[in-house]
C-alpha cells in the first residue's frame, strides 16, 4: 500500500466511523481539522505537505459526497481559524463570509487543496458543525455544537497525527421531571 492509500483509507475509515457513532445523516456538517506537518512526523505548522493534503482533502471530500455530508475545513491560526466550505452551504446556514484564499503556509495545506478541488468554495468566521475529526492536535472543538461528545474509533493516528473525534448532541434541559427523546 502506498503512503497516500494508506492515508487515505485512515481518514476515510475515521470519517465513517464517527458518521456511525454520531447516528450523523445526510446535511450533517462536518469539521475537519488537520496538520500535515504532523501526518508527515513533523510539529504543526513547521513541515507543511500540500501533497499530503491534496490525499486528506480528497478523502475527505469522497466520504462528505456519498454521505451528503457538509465539508468543512479549519484553517490554521494565520487565518484566525477560519473555514473552507461550500458557498451553497454557507448561505444555507448564514455563516458571515471572510475575504481570504488559504494558502498551505497561510491557512493549512488541506484547506488550501480543499479550496482548489470544491466548486464553489468560501471561507467563513466560525460555524456550529454537527461532527468533527482532528488530526495533528489542531483544536477544532470552538467550531463544534456546544455539547461534544468525544469519540474514539478504531483509527488512532493517520500517519503520525493523532486523530481525535466528535459528534454533537443536543443539551438536556429540565430536571427530574423531564423526559428526553
Amino acid at each position: 500500500m502506498t503512503e497516500k492509500e494508506m492515508i487515505c483509507a485512515q481518514v476515510t475509515k475515521a470519517l465513517l466511523d464517527l458518521a456511525a457513532a454520531g447516528r450523523l445523516q445526510a446535511g450533517a456538517q462536518i469539521v475537519v481539522g488537520c496538520s500535515t506537518s504532523e501526518i508527515a512526523g513533523g510539529q504543526i505548522g513547521r513541515a507543511s505537505a500540500p501533497e499530503i493534503g491534496e490525499w486528506v482533502a480528497e478523502a475527505v471530500l469522497n466520504v462528505c459526497g456519498q454521505k451528503g455530508f457538509v465539508p468543512i475545513f479549519q484553517c490554521c491560526e494565520h487565518l484566525n481559524r477560519s473555514l473552507v466550505m461550500p458557498l451553497t452551504a454557507a448561505r444555507q446556514f448564514g455563516y458571515t463570509r471572510v475575504n481570504a484564499v488559504p494558502q498551505p503556509k497561510a491557512g493549512g495545506s488541506v484547506p488550501a487543496a480543499a479550496w482548489k478541488r470544491m466548486e464553489e468554495p468560501c471561507l467563513v468566521m466560525r460555524v456550529q458543525a454537527d461532527a468533527g475529526i482532528d488530526i495533528g492536535d489542531t483544536l477544532i472543538g470552538m467550531h463544534l455544537h456546544p455539547v461534544a461528545v468525544p469519540f474514539r474509533g478504531e483509527i488512532k493516528y493517520v500517519g503520525k497525527a493523532r486523530v481525535v473525534c466528535a459528534w454533537t448532541r443536543l443539551p438536556y434541559i429540565g430536571g427530574e421531571r423531564a423526559v428526553y427523546a
